[in-house]
């Protein structure tokens, strides 16, 4: 099993589609923590302003990195995220790897505002 922490936000039908992605992350996670959700403005250039919802997702997995970031890509397209709809600015889900095993990823995430105070409700980051 492996230890992951998962970063969800929508712009799109925001609570309902961090609902749908925890629910569709309890099919493939065990052991789970979910952070309460986290309101932020777009960052960027992004050309919408709708604001975000995020959230952090904790739990073990047995897939490995490979296969979970292939899921993760294939569940935001079930849930409709495209390029087009990306460079409109339209994000109905984003699910980012965060850390895997005690590896971080997506680095420059980590020094935003509601990452770190998303992730002092996980108090195991390793």
């Amino acid at each position: 099993m492996h230890h992951v922490i998962i970063s969800l936000a929508a712009n799109r039908f925001q609570k309902k589609n961090l609902s749908k992605a925890r629910h569709c992350l309890e099919e493939i996670l065990s052991d789970i923590h979910i952070t309460t959700e986290h309101w932020t403005t777009p960052i960027g250039n992004s050309p919408r302003h709708d604001a975000y919802l995020n959230q952090l997702v904790a739990g073990q997995t047995p897939l490995d990195e490979k296969s979970l970031t292939e899921w993760l890509k294939q569940t935001e397209v079930n849930f409709g995220r495209t390029e087009a709809k990306k460079r409109l600015g339209i994000v109905p889900i984003d699910l980012d790897l965060m850390l895997f095993d005690g590896q971080r990823r997506h680095e420059r995430d980590w020094e935003r505002p509601y990452i770190k105070c998303l992730i002092t409700e996980i108090t195991d980051t390793k």
